[in-house]
């Protein structure tokens, strides 16, 4: 049997999270939410009747303003989460031209996944990168297609910004920004088609997207016919046109009124705080406390190596304990969710266990809607419960 000494043992927290949900989606509700926010959701009413037509404008508008998307770029609210918002892009434009897929985690895997295997498009070229660096950006070609994640939910790492993109390309940038948006400085002129969902930085509900098109966009969906039926549900354009009324409030199928004012009420807290700038400060402060956590502890670090692509948002961090590092992957994945479970039963952290296609560790949520105070009270929760697996596993 391991010796544990008396070095290693760890006096459990007595301060506990205020809010223990660090889910990286669905996430954390903004500072303050109750149920009574969605009292006056206008449940029991068309999607197409005026009022409600004109509360789903409402989120849309919120979106621009709180976003700060361009006055030509049209926002639309359609099915399926971010997810279906990716794949009728991915669906309705690829085709007309030669695509990159960039690829460095499970999203990004899955769009090329999607692109090769069910579109089967003959253009293809794939830079990928593994779980906690970004493939090399410079070998891009944008008289191409560009297919990528801004942000790798699933591997804490980003684009350190858009400085690699140019303004002159000839091809489309699509963005996949689901956990981007809201907390990351990102670049629209650089970025034709951008999507995420409000589960995410709003800490809204699931089943909805969000479709942002720039010009050049629009004009390649009024231009290219791909040679494939596209399902209603994906389907952006009819006789050549765009279908300009999803951009102003009528989407393609049954939307929850609930969503829409839970997403309108994370917008107005969002608008209240400072707008863009103070929700990407919250982030930042956010990142900052578990970065401080885990610059003064020696079992743990971050999967992203580099601090210029580390997430500010999906804050993923590996076991680096050398004890830990010499069981095996079984033994260390198992130690690992012993940890998350212990925190859950505790009522400390829920839903923090490392995604189950990535490298063992732990995925924290930092976005603008967690308090930094529950972040830094996390910490030496976390020392505690590692410490008391550490033991079993080594007994």
């Amino acid at each position: 049997m391991t010796d544990i000494s008396a070095a290693t043992r760890v006096a459990k927290p007595d301060v506990r999270p205020e809010n223990p949900n660090f889910s990286s989606g669905p996430c954390a509700k903004r500072p303050g939410w109750t149920i009574e926010a969605l009292s006056g959701a206008l449940t029991g009413r068309s999607h197409r009747a005026k009022p409600a037509k004109a509360r789903i404008k409402r989120a849309i508008d919120l979106t621009r303003e709180l976003l700060e998307v361009p006055e030509d770029y049209l926002i639309g609210i359609v099915p399926a989460s971010d997810t279906g918002a990716v794949e009728m892009v991915l669906w309705g434009m690829l085709g007309a031209r030669g695509v990159d897929m960039l690829t460095w985690e499970s999203f990004g895997a899955g769009w090329v996944t999607d692109v090769q295997k069910q579109l089967k498009l003959d253009d293809v070229r794939v830079l990928k990168a593994g779980y906690g660096e970004l493939p090399d950006l410079s070998q891009v070609d944008f008289a191409r297609d560009v297919v990528f994640t801004w942000n790798g939910t699933t591997s804490g790492v980003r684009v350190p910004d858009a400085e690699w993109i140019p303004a002159d390309r000839e091809g489309l940038t699509i963005c996949d920004a689901t956990s981007s948006a809201f907390a990351q400085d990102m670049d629209f002129a650089k970025l034709d088609v951008v999507t995420f969902s409000w589960q995410k930085a709003l800490g809204g509900e699931a089943a909805h997207g969000i479709l942002i098109l720039s010009p050049r966009a629009v004009e390649r969906l009024e231009t290219f016919t791909p040679d494939r039926p596209l399902p209603k549900i994906f389907r952006l354009t009819k006789g050549g046109k765009l279908m300009a009324d999803i951009f102003e409030g009528a989407t393609i199928n049954t939307v929850s009124m609930l969503c829409v004012e839970d997403a309108v009420d994370a917008m107005e807290w969002g608008m209240e705080i400072g707008g863009l700038k103070a929700m990407q400060a919250r982030a930042d402060a956010n990142a900052k406390a578990v970065s401080d956590w885990v610059a003064r502890t020696d079992w743990v670090d971050f999967l992203a190596a580099d601090p210029a692509v580390r997430s500010n948002t999906s804050v993923c961090l590996k076991i680096v304990d050398p004890a830990v590092a010499a069981l095996d992957d079984d033994a260390q994945a198992r130690l690992a969710k012993a940890v998350v479970s212990r925190l859950d039963k505790e009522g400390v952290a829920y839903d923090i266990g490392g995604y189950r296609d990535a490298p063992t560790g732990f995925r924290i949520w930092c976005g603008s809607t967690v308090e930094t105070s529950d972040l830094e009270k996390l910490g030496p929760w976390l020392d505690w419960a590692f410490a008391e697996e550490k033991k079993a596993a080594l007994a």
